[in-house]
């Protein structure tokens, strides 16, 4: 059994990181208030696959090993496997409330898997064996790995050969004997300080010329010449003032890193792609229909909890018999379900590749996340309809405690006999977190642009839908030539 507990998880990352937060280097960062309930979403992942009623979502038998593993780690065998995904990240959505931050190198995995594969049987490399020597490694130790694919960009008309600065795009910058040298930057990181490695895949279709931004590799996060730069969130600094009705999801939340390599060498071994243009883009599609998938999961988890958070309020102020209070949390029911009906359909409809693993139907995972980049928006919107608008407009935690006016304030937040002003209050602030605080980062935002934005989607679907076979069809029916 390769299953690490939460505890050995915690353990496992406690190591000599460059970090910094608000211009200060952190030291011992995983007890750092603002930092620690990110953890706690991952511990959260470790601590499920032990649960008995959930080990046939949260874990599997690796085909690489035969080992029972952690569901993270595995290479989708089927499109069991894939459905199964989905339904393991609505679970620990539920769980959450947030994001938990290991499905970026999931993802990543099942994508340099199959691609690797194909690159040696074109290219006689053997990117594929290492891989899969690397990633049989990250099974039996349960390592939490992060994926890495968005770049700064720099000026956005010019290509990354065209920039003046190239360090705006991840590339090698010395080739060596045994490995290459790594120079740039890897922004919007999920979860990349609290994970054990790190696989950095290229942004984008690279083209003749570019060569050297066609690279892929792993990396451990701790590395020499890693800087990492935490992110800020709304509202993130409530962490730092006693007590924790303010922050709203107090036990749990998301990270996101701004990560530089500075000179970073990697070993020929964690090498899984070097300068094969003609593959970077299918690295880039493959990665970003897995994870456009994953949307049809976890952002559904979250979407239960904040349609649950809605339907206690409304029973809070003493309204949820009304029957456009009862119509517009069915609203919210539909659109959830409709997300998880495309996360479970483009799994559903997988297919295998050459390599051996399955990928979702490309096609409907970008449907998915085109509907994720709607769809919660208007679910947070309904959700706030439902809570009014004192979410936004609640005195602080301070001002509740208070032995002078605190008295005051839960007098006349009261409302319905046997409903605790402290519970209400509590349930307000959590309102407030998942509409615009440190949820997900946010849970309208990240399903905005996580995952690539909108616009990404539509590219991808205007590829994937075929038109002129839908123009042939009406063709044959009409007999046109």
């Amino acid at each position: 059994m390769t299953l690490k507990t939460p505890e050995e998880y915690l353990k496992s990352i406690q190591r000599d990181v460059n970090i910094y937060m608000f211009g200060e280097k952190i030291k011992n960062f995983w007890d750092h208030p603002i930092i620690r309930p990110s953890i706690n979403a991952v511990m959260k992942i470790y601590e499920l696959a032990h649960v008995e009623k959930y080990k046939d979502i949260m874990t599997t038998k690796s085909h690489i090993t035969g080992e029972i593993i952690n569901r993270f780690t595995h290479i989708h065998q089927s499109t069991d496997d894939l459905i199964k995904k989905v339904q393991m990240q609505r679970l620990l959505g539920q769980h959450t409330a947030c994001c938990f931050q290991r499905c970026v190198g999931f993802d990543t995995a099942n994508a340099v898997y199959s691609v690797t594969y194909e690159i040696d049987k074109k290219k006689n490399t053997n990117y594929h064996e290492r891989f899969k020597k690397y990633w049989t490694e990250v099974q039996q130790q349960d390592l939490m790995v992060d994926g890495a694919m968005t770049d700064p960009k720099g000026d956005r008309s010019k290509r990354p050969s065209e920039q003046s600065d190239p360090d705006v795009f991840v590339h090698v910058k010395e080739q060596k004997e045994d490995g290459i040298v790594v120079r740039g930057a890897k922004i919007h990181q999920t979860g990349f300080l609290n994970s054990n490695r790190a696989i950095i895949m290229p942004t984008l279709t690279m083209r003749p010329g570019e060569e050297k931004f066609a690279v892929s590799f792993g990396v451990n996060t701790d590395e020499k010449g890693i800087t990492i730069i935490y992110g800020r969130q709304a509202c993130d600094t409530r962490k730092l003032e006693e007590g924790k009705l303010d922050v709203g999801n107090y036990k749990y939340g998301g990270q996101e890193c701004f990560v530089i390599f500075d000179d970073v060498f990697i070993p020929n071994e964690n090498i899984f792609m070097n300068g094969e243009i003609e593959f970077s883009g299918e690295l880039v599609n493959r990665f970003a229909g897995f994870h456009r998938q994953s949307y049809g999961g976890c952002k559904v988890g979250v979407g239960d909890v904040v349609i649950g958070a809605a339907a206690l309020i409304s029973q809070y102020n003493g309204v949820d018999k009304a029957s456009h209070i009862k119509d517009k949390i069915i609203e919210m029911i539909h659109l959830n379900e409709t997300l998880y009906s495309s996360g479970i359909a483009c799994s559903a409809l997988g297919h295998q590749r050459e390599a051996g693993n399955y990928e979702m139907d490309m096609l409907l995972a970008n449907v998915c996340k085109q509907n994720v980049t709607r769809f919660p928006y208007e679910i947070g919107r309904l959700a706030e309809d439902i809570a009014g608008g004192l979410f936004v407009t609640l005195p602080s935690e301070a001002d509740w405690n208070s032995k002078e006016i605190g008295h005051l304030l839960k007098k006349y937040i009261s409302t319905c006999d046997g409903v605790s002003p402290d519970d209400r209050y509590k349930l307000l602030r959590f309102i407030e977190c998942m509409s615009m605080g440190v949820a997900s980062p946010s849970y309208k935002t990240e399903s905005m642009h996580g995952a690539g934005s909108p616009q990404a989607q539509r590219i991808m679907i205007s590829r994937q839908a075929n038109v002129d076979e839908k123009i042939n069809l009406v063709k044959k029916i009409l007999d046109i030539e």
